[in-house]
């Protein structure tokens, strides 16, 4: 599922990144939204947040912004094992 509110550019490991968490049984909103994460994760009843990277990719400076701000559980993701740690399904 996804919320698309503008036209986003989406990393190449993205996908997979979705597919692995919906696997151990999370469940995945793509949000696209400037400045928010890429994910919106519920696993166990808690919810994340997770920015996907490429393997050198860098927050935004909206992205820092939003990163502070927020008081959530959030995370940058830029394997499927960062993303699996931030929800904990994995140590």
């Amino acid at each position: 599922m996804s919320i698309h509110r503008t036209a986003a550019k989406r990393d190449s490991n993205e996908r997979p990144i979705i597919t692995g968490l919906e696997g151990v049984g999370a469940t995945v909103v793509q949000l696209s939204v400037k400045g928010v994460c890429d994910l919106l994760v519920g696993f166990r009843e808690v919810n994340y947040l997770i920015e996907v990277k490429q393997d050198k990719g860098k927050l935004t400076p909206d992205q820092d912004t939003f990163f502070e701000w927020w008081q959530g559980q959030k995370g940058i993701a830029r394997t499927l094992d960062d993303a699996l740690r931030i929800i904990g399904a994995i140590d």
